[in-house]
């Protein structure tokens, strides 16, 4: 982990998730909390998803993707019932799954972080846009992405998640 990670990763949610928001990281640990914010910030917004990375550090063993991947029904129960949390289960679980989808990924390509930067041959895909409301929230890249991931037991990654999580890990970058 590099200093800049380390740094932007220690502090509170919704300021520091913006401040690394398109920088982009090969770290796996920031990758599965980059896509953790992605999974709760269905339905709500990214705001509200972010500024909830201390808890779930705290409810997700500090985000130890192999402490995650071990979780159980119980531990489901236990993150629902924490009033700080986004209380839905659906979430809770697609986490949990999704912690054991990294790790067989990480068996697979020895790292999350190069199984995602394979889609785009290391270099992020820059995508340039004429007004900001021309910006799209889903690409041809990122939807087949998405369907990778969901291929591999991921829950909770259509287009739209995928494309703003490959967007917050700097994998994908928008440019005017």
């Amino acid at each position: 982990m590099d200093a800049h990670d380390q740094t932007c990763w220690q502090s509170n949610g919704t300021k520091e998730y913006h401040a690394y928001f398109g920088t982009p990281t090969h770290n796996d640990h920031i990758l599965f909390e980059l896509l953790t914010v992605g999974v709760f910030q269905v339905g709500l917004s990214w705001q509200a998803a972010a500024s909830k990375l201390p808890v779930y550090r705290r409810v997700f063993a500090g985000m130890d993707i192999a402490k995650v991947a071990a979780f159980d029904q119980a531990d489901i129960e236990r993150i629902a019932a924490e009033p700080a949390m986004i209380r839905n289960p659906q979430k809770i679980r697609a986490t949990v799954t999704n912690a054991r989808a990294i790790l067989a990924v990480q068996h697979e390509f020895g790292s999350f972080a190069a199984y995602l930067w394979q889609f785009v041959n290391q270099v992020p895909l820059l995508i340039k846009y004429q007004a900001p409301e021309d910006v799209d929230h889903q690409a041809p890249l990122t939807t087949k992405v998405a369907k990778d991931m969901k291929r591999r037991g991921f829950k909770y990654v259509g287009p739209i998640v995928t494309h703003m999580f490959m967007r917050a890990a700097g994998i994908v970058q928008v440019m005017d």
